[in-house]
């Protein structure tokens, strides 16, 4: 998953190189979102993820996705080339992430918090090490591309030793009814639009956490200082909700899915509200804010995924935990690509605080599923 933001944390490097128009900059962050929802589709609709071994599915996603990555440095940035190879990166990497949810919950049921969760946590530290990379690699930003290329084979090669659990279960055939019970089934319905409202929040923020934070600490300190902190906040915001991913599917596992996306939701949105507040502030103050911010904003994922696993057909969780990726990311494509320009044009506080709606509309679906399943 290192392959996703690799062109968020290389860009101020790009930038120095190629002059790259504010639609181009988003343009490489949006592409990945759109290019995951149409592979996301294909996944979903072709039962891929339940008709065959994942862990082929996912070997073969992963190889090829670090092999178009790897086209990155032979292609002008922000180029029309790159985008397009940006694009096809996120439709293979439908096949790894909603597939390895597939092969987790094949493991357990009682403890599918945690082993989602644990599935989150390698998600997130993943989306974090571009920007580990960037700070230790400095401007030389195509050796980036090609590490986190070599990454994401060697990690795809990896899955193939992975066995599949007692609980794993294979669909004969593709059934498109199994798309339809996304909205037939209520408690379906519900997590999904939990994690709707979840995915408004995360992905903007992950995207673009280190541009908005560049530009509050540039009020308070000169630019390249400010560059170098804000991409240290990117990494250890991002990074830091790994750990507590795991946390909280070990506490998930004893308290209740809903009731951790709540708390992780009510935190989030907070944070958002407080980052808003501290923006162009004391430097210390931000950093502290984004990371609790970062800690809270990917705790919640991986009991969507969890939720919908207990309230699907075995042979079907695969097909339904990989539309609801589906949906999910459709909605990032918006809100990263209009997070740049809204700010442009509004400010960067109006964007942080616009951000925790999407929480807040969690929680209310969180809630509502809570009272159906105690009924």
């Amino acid at each position: 998953m290192s392959l996703w933001f690799v062109s968020s944390a290389v860009l101020p490097d790009m930038i120095r190189e190629v002059d790259i128009s504010g639609m181009r900059q988003a343009a490489l962050s949006s592409s990945v979102q759109a290019g995951f929802v149409v592979g996301a589709l294909i996944v979903a609709f072709f039962g891929l993820a339940d008709r065959y071994d994942p862990r082929r599915v996912f070997a073969l996603s992963a190889v090829l996705a670090g092999l178009v990555n790897f086209t990155l440095v032979l292609s002008s940035p922000g180029s029309g080339l790159a985008i397009i190879a940006r694009f096809l990166t996120g439709a293979l990497l439908a096949g790894v992430y909603p597939v390895g949810m597939k092969i987790m919950v094949g493991w357990g049921q009682k403890d599918r918090g945690f082993l989602v969760g644990a599935l989150i946590a390698a998600l997130t530290l993943g989306s974090a090490f571009p920007h580990l990379l960037s700070l230790a690699g400095g401007a030389n930003w195509r050796l980036i591309i090609v590490v986190v290329s070599v990454a994401a084979a060697a990690g795809g090669l990896l899955c193939l030793l992975v066995g599949l659990g007692p609980h794993h279960s294979i669909a004969p055939r593709f059934n498109p009814r199994t798309i339809a019970s996304a909205w037939t089934n209520r408690r379906v319905r519900l997590a999904y639009a939990g994690y709707l409202g979840h995915m408004w929040e995360l992905y903007a923020m992950w995207a673009w956490v280190g541009l908005a934070t560049a530009t509050s600490y540039a009020v308070t300190m000169p630019m390249d200082e400010a560059v170098r902190l804000s991409t240290i906040t990117a990494f250890a915001a991002i990074a830091a909700g790994a750990v507590a991913s795991i946390l909280a599917g070990l506490v998930a596992d004893r308290i209740g899915k809903a009731e951790v996306a709540i708390i992780a939701m009510i935190i989030s949105g907070l944070s958002a509200l407080a980052a808003a507040l501290s923006f162009g502030g004391p430097a210390w103050l931000t950093l502290i804010v984004v990371v609790i911010w970062g800690i809270s904003i990917i705790p919640d994922s991986a009991q969507f995924s969890a939720l919908v696993a207990d309230f699907a057909p075995p042979d079907q969780a695969g097909s339904l935990m990989t539309f609801q990726t589906a949906l999910g990311f459709a909605l990032t494509i918006v809100t990263v690509q209009t997070t740049p320009l809204i700010a442009s044009a509004f400010g960067w506080p109006a964007v942080l605080a616009g951000l925790a709606l999407g929480p807040l509309f969690g929680v209310v679906a969180m809630m509502r599923l809570r009272v159906l399943c105690r009924s």
